[in-house]
């Protein structure tokens, strides 16, 4: 049984994985919870340091902590599974968490108000505007109409000369506000034409087929 534990802390920190020394704050614990169910689901490791050494957790109170950050500071709750494992004579509690398919959830961030998350690779980030305008229009099953305008084509013909984009990058080539620049990329996502890449530092846009551009100039030549 110990072997399991091993082989996962191998692996180390990552999409869905995290390890917890202890368990201190409820409501930083429900920042990753909601992370993991709003992208691809994971797992809590309590009792394993940063660097994957086993310390064991220190009470049975953690457990309690845990389900108070899913019931209390989960908005809405979150569900998950837990299990304890003991692993070189120390309690190791696996805290399994799946994705969330139906809705999306929000936690406290440190300023105390309620926001989304995400998880990227191995950290917990806020979600930004347009990750929750797709997730609004998914839900909602909102149809997506584009108009490639000079502002849409400049935008692809950027994408087709340059690895990517940032959204006050385009809102200043096009001249346009962040609502419209915001409205045109989230329909491009949701259409499949540009790929959306978050981490830390920044939001970033790229294209996803490259042929596309010439395909649409084509087609606005031949309804010409």
């Amino acid at each position: 049984m110990s072997e399991y534990i091993h082989k996962l802390i191998a692996q180390g920190e990552h999409q869905q994985q995290d390890f917890k020394f202890e368990i201190t704050d409820s409501k930083k614990i429900a920042r990753s919870l909601v992370a993991f169910a709003n992208t691809d689901g994971g797992r809590l490791l309590i009792g394993v340091k940063d660097n994957g050494a086993i310390a064991g957790v220190r009470s049975e109170e953690e457990y309690y902590m845990v389900e108070a950050a899913a019931q209390l500071y989960c908005q809405p709750e979150v569900y998950f599974t837990s299990k304890e494992w003991t692993v070189d004579g120390r309690m190791v509690l696996e805290i399994t968490v799946p994705k969330s398919t139906r809705m999306k959830h929000k936690a406290p961030a440190k300023e105390g108000e309620y926001k989304f998350f995400i998880r990227v690779k191995d950290q917990n980030l806020l979600a930004n505007s347009i990750l929750v305008q797709l997730w609004k229009r998914q839900k909602h099953a909102i149809p997506v109409k584009i108009s490639f305008t000079n502002t849409e084509m400049m935008l692809l013909r950027y994408l087709s000369r340059n690895p990517s984009v940032s959204l006050k990058e385009y809102m200043k080539m096009g001249g346009i506000t962040k609502r419209r620049a915001e409205k045109i990329v989230t329909d491009f996502i949701l259409t499949g034409i540009i790929h959306m890449e978050i981490n830390e530092k920044y939001t970033r846009f790229s294209l996803i087929d490259h042929e596309l551009l010439a395909k649409i100039d084509h087609q606005i030549e031949n309804n010409n």
